[in-house]
């Protein structure tokens, strides 16, 4: 197989750009660097399309790999012919290569291995042969020899027939058929295991949770759908209650229509003296040896094409929160909700440095409200507070209606937004955390951590596992290992498209930059702390294990304003200084002017100036385009273009809330179904999938993500199973 072709053919690239992309890779540039700095060798690719090839390529490299394995094993038993190599050259899954070596596999010990053992070989030979005129309950009789454990006819029959079964459930034909059909035809069913929904009076702990198990998966007690059709959020749903063990589930085939195809191919059907025994072979080997190992087949691929479904919704719904807008220059306290242990409090300012920290307890069982207010009034005025970021836990209600009711009394100009803290204990408890922090407890940290996630969403979330951040379906249940490296590809993906200060980014941060290690990252801000700031791009040089490779791939993610060269606060790379300088001189423009030059802004209108520049500069217009955007907004954050977090000073209740009712809210996750938005109650409500859009929508993901600040109708309120139902559709 010509991998890169096949590659190319499925992504619709052209073979060169295909061909230049596993160049780039094999010479050790990363992602991000080939997406922003060879885009005249890949045609402009972007970053998903990268990470998609290098998958694809990785993929169909290790195919090959096995495919030239199973050859060679096949060829040492002197078995491969020229035809069963073709077949094996061209197979294009895994699942297809192991079908065709299936027969050729070492095996252990099966029925059927012992019969031949046994000599019954050339009896089931006899039964396969279309033309033979004896009965094999008759020719059966020659094959008994209790020494060898054929102890009577019957004895020999059967194990004739586990041969005959044990060679149909090996052929590549057969069990291809059987998978294609059992998955366009087949059901998945489940069933409750126990179907009583109240644990009995006196139960403990585990029968509870067993009875919560059951109510959560009640929807799945007695529940089919066609294994083609079933959408991935409820196989994964349906495997999770299978592993909690409430539910039993299998596949239902069309068995006989099934059994009747393999004693076709059996040659069942053209000697009435060997039929029925063909029959019982056929049945067997489908019943026994091909459905148990098709259903796991099946199941395997429903579960992994939802957990790669599920994963797309978490990386999108990843890189639209690591990409919120920074509400920078504000100062926040950030609030940690919480009932016996006290709220935590912590002012930062507009840098994100700790000021103060405070522990409140307006919450039950202490109900110290009105000390709480003091406390609260004091830290506000001393530090100029904006901003309350309150955590979005246990007691976060409970704290925004004190917050609130605090605003209406103080008159004071500040306003609250709720947050969602999801891996803020985490990050507290955290290694990291305690040598960021070792004064600190873990609440204090954890409150710190509510307020800087609302200064610099990325700065601050990259120091958390992307598996805990929690905006995705069942991540729990997912290959973790895969999981972490498909987040791990959106947090330095978002980091790199941002890009960072050299002189007061964090390691967490530097450590995701292209090239760069967490021991290059912590050597960096080592040398940093030792020779004060960084005054120039070149200085990375210096840095211990930075050798040039990683220089190339990080110097133009890192960004040094005020520095001595102006070019090193934008996205040019060094290497393109000298065609910066040149532009910028043909152009007469001085760089502190570039963001309002005329000339500049009319050669990005111009595409025959455009060219001509380029050939005239000796670059590619790719990295002409780019250099000019760059200078005109130098050092641009693409986060600045989303909207602003809503910022509140009143609060709703589930009380408040009524049918017709319009707000406006922030989306906070995705999911196949749909979308749950904030809308400043405790509970986020939900905007079912047939509610987005006046038009149908395939997917929540084509018309919202996560941060956008969407308009909203109440249409239902359950206040007793705490359920918001929602519409965005305009005419409601």
């Amino acid at each position: 197989m010509d991998i890169i072709k096949k590659i190319a053919e499925e992504l619709g690239l052209r073979q060169d750009r295909a061909e230049a992309v596993v160049e780039l890779m094999d010479e050790g540039n990363t992602v991000p660097f080939i997406a922003r700095y060879r885009k005249e060798r890949t045609g402009g690719m972007d970053d998903e399309t990268l990470r998609a090839f290098d998958e694809r390529f990785k993929y169909l490299r290790n195919l090959e790999d096995r495919k030239a394995t199973v050859l060679a094993s096949i060829e040492e038993q002197g078995k491969l012919t020229d035809e069963l190599r073709k077949e094996i050259d061209d197979a294009e899954t895994a699942a297809r290569v192991e079908d065709l070596y299936r027969p050729y596999k070492p095996k252990r010990r099966t029925r059927a291995t012992i019969a031949k053992e046994r000599g019954l070989e050339p009896l089931a030979d006899l039964i396969r042969d279309r033309r033979a005129k004896t009965d094999p309950a008759e020719a059966a009789v020659g094959f008994v020899d209790p020494e060898k454990g054929v102890p009577d006819a019957d004895a020999a029959i059967a194990g004739a027939l586990d041969i005959i079964a044990g060679d149909l459930s090996d052929d590549a034909e057969i069990r291809e058929y059987i998978r294609k059909t059992t998955f366009e035809q087949g059901v998945l069913a489940s069933e409750g295991k126990d179907q009583a929904t109240k644990a009995p009076a006196g139960a403990g702990d585990a029968a509870a949770a067993k009875t919560a198990a059951r109510s959560v998966y009640e929807n799945y007690f007695d529940y089919r759908e066609a294994v083609s059709k079933i959408p991935g959020h409820r196989v994964l749903a349906i495997n999770r209650g299978e592993k909690e063990k409430a539910l039993t589930v299998s596949i239902e085939a069309p068995e006989e229509k099934l059994t009747r195809y393999i004693a076709r191919k059996a040659g069942a059907g053209r000697n009435e003296l060997t039929d029925k025994y063909l029959k019982a072979a056929a049945e067997d080997a489908y019943k026994r040896l091909i459905a148990p190992s098709v259903e796991n087949e099946i199941r395997g691929m429903l579960t992994e094409s939802a957990e790669e479904g599920a994963m797309k919704i978490f990386k999108a719904n990843l890189e639209q929160l690591l990409m919120q807008p920074p509400l920078a220059g504000k100062v926040v306290l950030g609030w940690d909700p919480a009932f016996r242990t006290g709220c935590k409090l912590a002012v930062c300012d507009a840098t994100g440095k700790i000021l103060e920290t405070a522990v409140i307890y307006p919450t039950a069982p202490q109900n110290k409200v009105e000390e709480a207010k003091r406390v609260l009034k004091k830290l506000i005025q001393k530090h100029g507070v904006e901003i309350i970021s309150v955590g979005n836990g246990t007691a976060s209600r409970e704290s925004e209606k004190i917050i609130a009711d605090f605003i209406r009394e103080t008159k004071l100009p500040v306003q609250y937004v709720i947050v969602n803290e999801a891996g803020a204990s985490v990050y507290s408890a955290s290694k990291l955390a305690t040598e960021e922090y070792p004064d600190l407890d873990v609440g204090e940290r954890s409150s710190a951590s509510i307020a800087r996630r609302l200064q610099d969403p990325l700065a601050e979330l990259v120091k958390i596992d992307p598996k805990s951040i929690g905006v995705g379906q069942y991540q729990h249940d997912m290959d973790q290992k895969r999981l972490g490296e498909v987040l791990g590809g959106v947090v330095e993906s978002c980091v790199n498209r941002v890009g960072v200060d050299l002189n007061t980014a964090s390691v967490s941060l530097l450590k995701y930059i292209s090239g760069i290690s967490q021991q290059v990252a912590s050597n960096i801000v080592a040398m940093r702390e030792e020779n004060g700031r960084f005054t120039s791009r070149t200085q990375l040089k210096k840095v211990p294990k930075l050798g040039p490779k990683a220089f190339e791939q990080c110097a133009g993610f890192l960004r040094i304003t005020g520095g001595k060269e102006p070019l090193d606060g934008t996205a040019v790379h060094p290497e393109s200084y000298s065609a910066a300088r040149a532009l910028l001189e043909m152009t007469k423009t001085d760089i502190s002017d570039a963001p309002k030059s005329p000339q500049l802004a009319a050669l990005l209108n111009d595409k025959r100036a455009l060219a001509k520049t380029a050939e005239t500069l000796g670059v590619g217009e790719y990295t002409l385009r780019d250099m000019i955007e760059e200078l005109r907004k130098p050092g641009r954050d693409p986060r600045d273009e989303a909207e602003k977090p809503v910022l509140r000073s009143d609060v709703l209740s589930f009380e408040d809330l009524v049918p017709g009712m319009k707000l406006k809210g922030t989306i906070r996750n995705i999911v196949d179904f749909g979308a749950f938005v904030d809308i400043g109650v405790h509970q986020d409500g939900l905007v079912h999938i047939s509610q987005l859009a006046d038009r149908f929508v395939k997917h929540p993901l084509d018309v919202v993500k996560v941060g956008d600040i969407v308009d909203v109708t109440v249409l239902s309120v359950d206040e007793g199973r705490k359920k918001i139902s929602l519409s965005m559709k305009k005419g409601i």
